[in-house]
Formats: C-alpha cells, sequence, structure tokens
C-alpha cells in the first residue's frame, strides 16, 4: 500500500503534533513511539496509565432476531450465555478450525452485539460474517467512532475522575455510559496484561477526549512499539504472527476461546478437528521461550532441540523491558513444550541458548474482583 492510501485515524494530528514517528500499520499511519522511545513508553505503563490510539480496529454492531444465536455459526464462544454488561473473547473461525481473526464481542447495551476485530482483517471478516448470516443478522460498520485504550496500574483511578462508573467494573465488563459531554462504550479490557480499559468514542470527539486524558500527570501517549512489547511479555498472541488461517486456538494456547457449552454440542466450524486437539491430538502447540544469551530471537527464526535438530519457528520475539531479558512466542512440538525444557533458537545462523517458560512471562493485572 502506498503512502497515499494509507488512512489517518481521528487523532492523526495529535500524534504528529506530539511529535510521534508515524509508521504504516493495518493500512493506517499509526504511531509507533513518541519522543520518549518504545522502552519508557513501556515501563511507564506497566508503573502509571498509557494511553493508546486503536482506531485502526475494526469496531461494529450486529444486530438481528437473535444476534447472538447467529454469531455463533462463526465463533467458537458461548454468546448466548453472555449476560448484559459483560464481554467475552472469541476467534472467527474458517471449516477446519483455523483462526480468520480474534475479536472482543460485548453486550454493553440492548442493540445487539458490539464487535471490536483486529485493523488489518476488518474487511474481511465483516464481509465473512455479512455473508454467512444474510437473512437473519446485519453488521453495521462503525466507521464514526475512535477506539482508545487506557491501560497499566492508574488507569482505574484516572478514567473513574471522567467515569464514575468505570470504579465499579472489572474485568471483561462493557457498559455504555453518558461521559466526556457524549455517547461512550467502554470495557475493562486490553492487549498489554495490565488493567485498563478500551473507550469507544465518536470520532468528532476523539482528539478531545484524548487531550483531556493526557492532561492527567499519571497519563503519557504510548505508540505501537510499546504496545507490542506489553503484549509480548503478557503471553498474549497477535493475530498475523502466532495466529492465522492454520493455527488452531488450541494449538495457539487458547482453549478458553472455546466454550465449555460450544464443546459439549460441536456445533462450531472445525469442531472436529478442536475436539481432537482438546483430547490431546496436537502436531504443535504455542511455547514460552526464554532466550538466555545473544541478541533477541525475532519472528522467523528457527527453533531448534538440544541436539541442534530444528523442531518449530519464533513467531513473536524481542526485549522485554519489565521482564529484563530476551524473550519468544514460538510453535513446537508438545513433546519439546515442557516448562523448564531446554532448546536453542537460530540468530542470525548461530545456536543460542534458550529455556522453555511458563506464560505470562510479567504477571498480568486483571480486576477480577473488587
Amino acid at each position: 500500500m502506498s503512502e497515499q492510501d494509507l488512512k489517518k485515524t481521528p487523532l492523526y494530528d495529535a500524534h504528529v503534533a506530539a511529535g510521534a514517528r508515524m509508521v504504516p500499520f493495518a493500512g493506517y499511519h499509526m504511531p509507533v513511539q513518541y519522543k520518549d522511545g518504545v522502552l519508557k513508553e513501556h515501563l511507564w505503563t506497566r508503573e502509571h496509565a498509557g494511553l493508546f490510539d486503536v482506531s485502526h480496529m475494526g469496531q461494529a454492531r450486529l444486530r438481528g432476531a437473535d444476534p447472538a444465536k447467529s454469531f455463533e455459526k462463526l465463533v467458537s464462544a458461548d454468546y448466548q450465555g453472555l449476560k448484559p454488561g459483560k464481554q467475552r473473547y472469541a476467534v472467527l473461525l474458517n471449516a477446519e478450525g483455523g483462526v480468520i481473526d480474534d475479536l472482543m464481542t460485548a453486550r454493553p447495551d440492548d442493540d445487539g452485539l458490539f464487535i471490536v476485530v483486529n485493523g488489518a482483517c476488518k474487511d474481511n471478516d465483516y464481509k465473512i460474517i455479512a455473508e454467512a448470516l444474510k437473512g437473519e443478522a446485519t453488521v453495521q460498520r462503525l466507521e464514526d467512532r475512535a477506539l482508545l485504550a487506557l491501560q497499566g496500574p492508574e488507569a482505574a483511578a484516572v478514567l473513574a475522575a471522567h467515569i464514575p462508573e468505570a470504579a465499579g467494573m472489572v474485568f471483561m465488563d462493557s457498559a455504555a455510559v453518558t461521559a466526556f459531554g457524549t455517547d461512550v462504550l467502554i470495557s475493562r479490557s486490553g492487549y498489554t496484561g495490565e488493567d485498563g480499559y478500551e473507550i469507544s468514542v465518536p470520532a468528532t470527539e476523539a482528539a478531545r477526549i484524548w487531550n483531556t486524558l493526557l492532561e492527567d500527570e499519571r497519563v503519557k501517549a504510548i505508540g505501537l512499539g510499546a504496545r507490542d512489547s506489553l503484549r509480548l511479555e503478557a503471553g498474549l498472541p497477535l493475530y498475523g504472527h502466532d495466529m492465522d488461517e492454520t493455527v488452531s486456538p488450541i494449538e495457539a494456547g487458547m482453549p478458553f476461546a472455546v466454550g465449555k457449552s460450544r464443546r459439549e454440542a460441536g456445533d462450531y466450524l472445525g469442531a472436529d478437528r478442536i475436539a481432537k486437539e482438546l483430547a490431546g491430538d496436537l502436531k504443535r502447540v504455542r511455547v514460552n521461550l526464554k532466550v538466555l544469551e545473544g541478541a533477541p530471537a525475532r519472528e522467523g527464526a528457527e527453533i531448534a532441540d538440544a541436539d541442534g535438530n530444528v523442531i518449530g519457528k519464533v513467531t513473536s520475539g524481542g526485549f522485554g523491558p519489565s521482564y529484563g531479558g530476551a524473550i519468544a512466542i514460538g510453535f513446537v512440538p508438545p513433546q519439546f513444550a515442557v516448562v523448564g525444557d531446554k532448546l536453542k533458537v537460530i540468530v542470525r545462523g548461530k545456536p543460542a541458548a534458550a529455556e522453555v517458560v511458563a506464560s505470562p512471562f510479567v504477571p498480568t493485572r486483571y480486576v477480577r474482583k473488587l
């Protein structure tokens, strides 16, 4: 995609004014970092509150006679059992049980389902959903909305000053409220491993709300670079890297994405494959690696056993600022995925020692109860 074809989020001018380094991402001009740099932005989010522009992601409403029942034809989660005011993670599946995309779906109010999908996948996602559910449910893309993420241990205190209801929410709660003088959809969730919120606002109000939040000394604008290192430390897979249409949610280490009632019914795409994998019939699994020496192992680096035989590949990797070392996510046969196993990663043609560690690399701090 050429520079001229890239889209701009409603916060583009605010990023440029703040001195952000803009890069192409999912078809948009997006800030990869600001003046402080990725390392400081990462640590600030872990210690205070980071504000992210994630407006490139797709927001939509699914409406129909029974949108939850209709949506279950395409996803793995139990949405008929999703209570009002709640949100649930799921994967959009193909017929072979591979992941087309991962997404969040909520019931913040009685207006159908509110769906958030990955920016690079949204056009394809919405086409698949609309065609599969034609005649029983409709997809309304919310192109007139922006999406912000406020993440970190001080996020709740910051947001409660503007949205008192936010303080009473727990992880994966969702609500439609009036705040900042406009209509807002919020969920207590995010993709950093920290406590925090995702905040959907009208695009016309985005810059004003962004600047209002940044007036709080506990908040700093954070770019995509730190967002990636934060989610990597939290052991969270990234679509297009750690998941794609060949990878099942079980291989990706996310059995929770397949609801209990759905497992029992077996009424979802790829159910036969996923049932076998849940029973232990797996050829590969996601693994977390601590790289013990040398440079970080990046995406595409080979993973080898202790004898040097190549057994898999790294799908995400880098330096974990809070972890204090090089870390990676990849796929290997199950027999090599036991915590404590000694493996190797091939970086620039040279083998480096690595060890299988538990996920997440850094403890998550989701607020599950008050």
